[in-house]
């Protein structure tokens, strides 16, 4: 497919009115609509901006590609934009940028579309084609540039990109190989892998470049290759097959570098300064972190792993309630063994399983498969924790983000002193010496920290109960705050202890506090997801549906998976909202005689149908201000999971 076919005149605009990155991708968008390309305008807004997120798409020498595969997409098309002043799109050699490309594809773009917007990516490689199309007086002398540009090249055989196409091997005695990668698999890719060809011809520099695009690997190196090669260069946004690496000298950069520092990156692996890669997540120096992994990769692994718990665990629970708030009891008369059935499954295992998961996988992240065992058990601990001192008590989701990263580095620094070991040992390795070693540090360490906040607990209960006497408004603005600080932890423990032994001592408007504080964080998630899409991730906006119904059941779980994501922003925003509504129901003097339920036992509000109605505004108006405070601060240059 010729990439004329994708840009047109329709989607051309020689001189855009632009000032700035997001103004001149909103114009870029409404040509495309405009030419018919697209069918949500507003989603592929979104998508656009969530690549964006994930890196800048302005490579530097003045050029910019912002694209996205979206399903908002009608027909793939490439949109052209040109400032000629040029304006400040956050590139990565931090000068204006000029010519901006457009790439929408579907989602079910076919290998002929994926490989011309691909194409196009490395045409931009080529100094004497950004001039031409810089310097154009018409729409026509643009896709001419193009025209010219393919008939320059050999036209690929069916179903090859040209930047797939092995390159000739110069007779360098370096042997360097490559892999590139981006989360689209569209532009950066490719233009990293043609700047690395390029460079590396003009330096008589052998190399091989592998490509993962969105249409699969081209160019695949082969074991033999990987055997041979002096040093390897992964200029990768997302997951590549790194195994096979293993024991190899291997530089891991964002694939931006690799179009940005190309020489730099060459001249490292030519001179030997590649530190040795070892499949089991060690490297020999800190090149680790200059890779786009680090915490937040970690982090956003266990998120993405605990989400589906999170989500199929509240639901089920949700479900059990249309039998009776206490349906799952067997003493109750509500009792019904279906529902009973849905409340263990989704209360006793999945959301039992929640804070291990996203302990376990967070620690993986960090030392691959040995770290997800001690994980695991630190997670685990953190939500049964029996300490040392007998003491019942749990850190819930906090104390599992504790585990997790302790976990993982612990078993970094196993496997390092293992290391050492005699080769003859190397099997018994990930079997014995790891998991033994790694959970026993890690649980030691988990039992020592669990003990402190169960005191905590008790502490800040027996300070609730001395509360009694003062201004009920503080007391519910306290409550409420504490609901919502730690989602499940000793905090939210001991304010719903509270309520419950005031429940006990016949005083019900402590229980209507806690359990309308509880119900704000996830809806006011929930209400930013809808509110501000651009904040947050495909993903995310998708649990953000979900955790309206958490919400409104009352399971303030409902909100980790974006606590953890993003906790600077959204615990705050989540105190806040609580606070509020915490407030408000103590000062519309609200009793309520269920310990649980949320809208399921709104009718038994004591006072009638306008309690009830004081008792809802309280609960919209906490989520309000936690959704308007997140879209206020939660930045739209940060990635989610």
């Amino acid at each position: 497919m010729k990439i004329v076919e994708l840009l047109t005149e329709e989607t051309i605009l020689l001189d855009v009115d632009a000032t700035d990155k997001q103004s001149v991708i909103s114009e870029l968008i409404d040509q495309l609509d405009t030419a018919g390309k697209l069918n949500d305008k507003a989603g592929f807004m979104t998508d656009i901006l969530a690549r964006e997120e994930q890196s800048t798409t302005g490579i530097g020498d003045g050029i910019a590609i912002p694209h996205a595969k979206s399903a908002a997409v009608k027909a793939p098309a490439i949109a052209f934009g040109r400032s000629v002043e040029g304006l400040d799109y956050e590139s990565l050699d931090g000068q204006p940028a000029h010519l901006f490309f457009m790439i929408a594809a579907t989602d079910g773009a076919n290998d002929a579309h994926l490989e011309a917007l691909s194409r196009l990516a490395t045409f931009l490689m080529d100094e004497n084609f950004r001039n031409a199309v810089l310097h154009a007086k018409t729409k026509e002398e643009v896709i001419r540039a193009v025209n010219n540009k393919e008939a320059q090249l050999d036209e690929p055989e069916e179903g090859e990109a040209p930047q797939a196409e092995e390159k000739p091997v110069t007779s360098a005695s370096q042997k360097i190989l490559a892999v590139t990668a981006c989360p689209t698999g569209i532009a950066h890719t490719f233009m990293a892998a043609e700047k690395l060809n390029e460079t590396a011809k003009e330096m008589d520099i052998s190399i091989k470049v592998e490509t993962n695009g969105s249409s699969g690997v081209k160019n695949r190196l082969t074991a033999e290759e990987i055997a041979e090669a002096d040093a390897i260069i992964v200029a990768a946004d997302t997951k590549v097959e790194m195994a096979r690496f293993d024991g190899k000298p291997v530089i891991q950069i964002p694939v931006g570098k690799a179009i940005y520092e190309t020489e730099d990156m060459l001249n490292r692996a030519v001179n030997k300064e590649a530190p040795i890669y070892s499949h089991d997540g060690s490297k020999d120096d800190a090149e680790q972190g200059e890779s786009r992994s680090g915490f937040y990769k970690h982090l956003m692994n266990g998120v993405s792993n605990m989400l589906p718990f999170v989500v199929g665990g509240g639901i089920l629970i949700a479900l059990s309630f249309f039998w009776g708030i206490e349906s799952s009891d067997p003493a109750s008369p509500e009792y019904n063994a279906f529902a009973a059935m849905l409340n263990t499954i989704g209360g006793g295992n999945a959301f039992f399983l929640m804070v291990p998961v996203l302990a376990g996988f967070i620690a993986s992240s960090i030392a691959d498969r040995p770290g997800f065992a001690p994980g695991m058990v630190g997670g685990l601990i953190a939500i049964t924790v029996t300490g040392v001192d007998g003491a019942d008590g749990g850190s819930g989701f906090l104390g599992g983000l504790i585990a997790g990263f302790l976990a993982g580095y612990v078993t970094l620094l196993v496997k390092q002193i293992f290391s050492k070991l005699p080769n003859s040992l190397e099997g018994l390795k990930p079997v014995l010496f790891f998991p033994v070693f790694s959970i026993a540090i890690t649980g030691i360490a988990m039992m020592l920290i669990n003990p402190p906040l169960t005191k905590i607990y008790t502490g800040m209960t027996a300070f609730l109960e001395g509360l009694g006497g003062t201004n009920v408004v503080l007391v519910g603005i306290i409550l409420g705050g504490m609901m919502a600080i730690d989602m499940g932890g000793p905090v939210n423990k001991a304010a719903y202890t509270f309520g419950i032994a005031m429940l006990d001592a016949q005083n019900f408007t402590f229980i209507a506090t806690v359990m309308a504080a509880g119900m704000v964080p996830p809806l006011g998630v929930a209400l930013a997801t809808t509110l501000f899409k651009n904040r947050f991730t495909k993903q995310e906006r998708e649990a953000g549906k979900t955790a309206y119904a958490l919400g409104a059941c009352f399971i303030t779980e409902g909100v980790i998976p974006f606590a953890a994501a993003d906790p600077a922003r959204i615990i705050p925003a989540s105190v806040a909202g609580a606070a509020v509504t915490g407030g408000l129901t103590m000062l519309f003097d609200i009793g309520l005689r269920a310990p649980h339920g949320g809208i399921f036992v709104m009718g038994l509000v004591e006072g009638g149908f306008t309690k009830v109605l004081l008792y809802a505004f309280a609960i919209i108006a906490g989520s309000i201000v936690t959704a308007l405070l997140i879209g206020l601060f939660k930045k739209k240059s940060e990635i989610a999971y």
